[in-house]
């Protein structure tokens, strides 16, 4: 007999918590009726400031297929978390998963880039993605590497030899899912093996917080200037002070002289 369910959750904390938040916003997207325009991540959107969609587009799934596809890969990828004696572990699989979601990401961007402005695909403009796949085809390329012997587990019935599953997964999602993003998953691949052959190195907590923090910075700021949601609690109201004098330039021919007053010229911002 395999493992109760509650010890394999133990075992894979951080997955565990992924799949919870996947699931979570899957259940939110339908509970609201929010379509896959309003959450995912396109080139055109992308242009107009919305960069909070790297973010979103990566955890959210329109379709139940969608959801349980990726959940049960995920899940079976736990095994990274579990692989601590190759270098892997937990803190390794938080680290290089942000990596995962923020390159993959913006490497889907530029191909839709050179897509668009060198080939005048014009298609790629408006073709929106959405989902974890990236993250998943971008572990599996990892795994195969680090870990060639392998199996990846999908719907508890399918076991692919891990060495070929990213290829495999991609034939076999773009047949089943003709809607699923060609170039998504073939951007996890390229970006994991990035990370499995050492071109993408050296994270480490110090790092993996900083770029979180970085992150969390452009994502409310973008999320604020595109006025996707109502973030004027965050607004910085200008506070000023009649009693405080200001200072202005006042260009004089080629010569500037200073000069005080005690009547504010415009908001002075606190920070």
């Amino acid at each position: 007999m395999g493992k109760p369910l509650f010890f394999e959750i133990l075992e894979k904390p951080a997955t565990s918590c992924i799949m919870a938040i996947c699931s979570a916003i899957w259940f939110y997207i339908q509970k609201k009726n929010i379509g896959y325009s309003q959450v995912g991540l396109s080139y055109e959107t992308a242009a107009d400031g919305h960069f909070w969609r790297i973010i979103t587009s990566a955890f959210s799934h329109i379709s139940i297929l969608h959801l349980v596809f990726n959940m049960s890969a995920l899940w079976s990828l736990g095994v990274v978390e579990q692989s601590g004696h190759l270098g892997l572990g937990v803190a390794y699989y938080l680290q290089y998963t942000l990596v995962l979601v923020l390159l993959s990401g913006l490497l889907v961007l530029g191909m839709y880039h050179v897509l668009i402005q060198r080939f005048k695909i014009e298609y790629f403009r408006r073709v929106t993605a959405v989902g974890y796949s990236c993250v998943v085809f971008g572990w599996m390329t990892i795994l195969s590497v680090k870990q060639p012997s392998s199996k990846l587990d999908l719907f508890g019935v399918l076991s692919l030899p891990i060495s070929f599953a990213p290829f495999e997964s991609l034939i076999f999602t773009s047949i089943i899912v003709p809607q699923a993003s060609f170039l998504g998953h073939l951007s996890g691949i390229i970006v994991g093996y990035s990370i499995a052959w050492g071109l993408i190195h050296g994270m480490n907590n110090y790092w993996a917080i900083s770029m979180l923090c970085w992150t969390g910075v452009v994502f409310i700021s973008s999320l604020k200037r595109s006025g996707a949601w109502d973030l004027s609690f965050l607004e910085i109201e200008p506070v000023t002070d009649p009693s405080l004098p200001s200072v202005r330039i006042i260009g004089s021919g080629t010569g500037r002289t200073l000069q005080m007053s005690t009547i504010p010229l415009g908001g002075v911002e606190l920070v």
